[in-house]
């Protein structure tokens, strides 16, 4: 395996987060009851299970962006932050867990094995942020972002549903 001392430059504040954000996985989901999972405040907010969801689309996302194969079987529910959907059917907690747990190994493989001068590489965002060049890197940045946002409403959920706050505690057999 690759040492993480050996990662791309450009990656150096990636990978860490990546690996607390798969450790905060876990912890945003300990205790949730599957019939909080779909519970909306005021019908405003969206639901733990779309939360979820749009974290495990992100890890997929991110695997495109460096040319992995895999792909999210629940795509149509959450690609590009998708809007909840009241009708739609969506998958379990334990469903999206899986999920994030096939992937997130695969790609943090992946990770360590990209270069710079691929992260480098054009990559539309579809933005047009004048101060962002668009890249793979700054992709991967923006995705990493998008979790740490969602980690962000998932812990804000936990406490507005009589859950106890989050836990920073880290799994050391999670070397993902």
């Amino acid at each position: 395996m690759i040492m993480e001392n050996s990662i791309a430059k450009s990656l150096a504040v990636i990978i860490p987060a990546y690996r607390m954000h798969s450790q905060m996985f876990n912890n945003m989901l300990v205790d949730i009851q599957a019939a909080d999972a779909l519970i909306r405040v005021e019908n405003k907010t969206n639901h733990f299970v779309w939360m979820t969801g749009n974290l495990v689309n992100c890890r997929y996302w991110m695997a495109s962006v460096l040319g992995l194969a895999e792909k999210d079987p629940n795509e149509v529910l959450f690609k590009d932050g998708k809007a909840l959907d009241e009708k739609a059917s969506y998958p379990s907690l334990e469903d999206l867990k899986k999920e994030w747990h096939k992937i997130s190994p695969i790609l943090y493989k992946r990770l360590l094995a990209v270069e710079d001068t691929e992260l480098e590489q054009t990559y539309e965002l579809g933005m047009n942020v004048a101060y962002m060049e668009e890249n793979k890197l700054n992709m991967l940045g923006m995705c990493i972002d998008r979790e740490s946002y969602l980690f962000g409403q998932l812990g804000l959920m936990r406490k507005i549903l009589g859950y106890q706050g989050i836990k920073y505690d880290t799994d050391d057999h999670l070397n993902y």
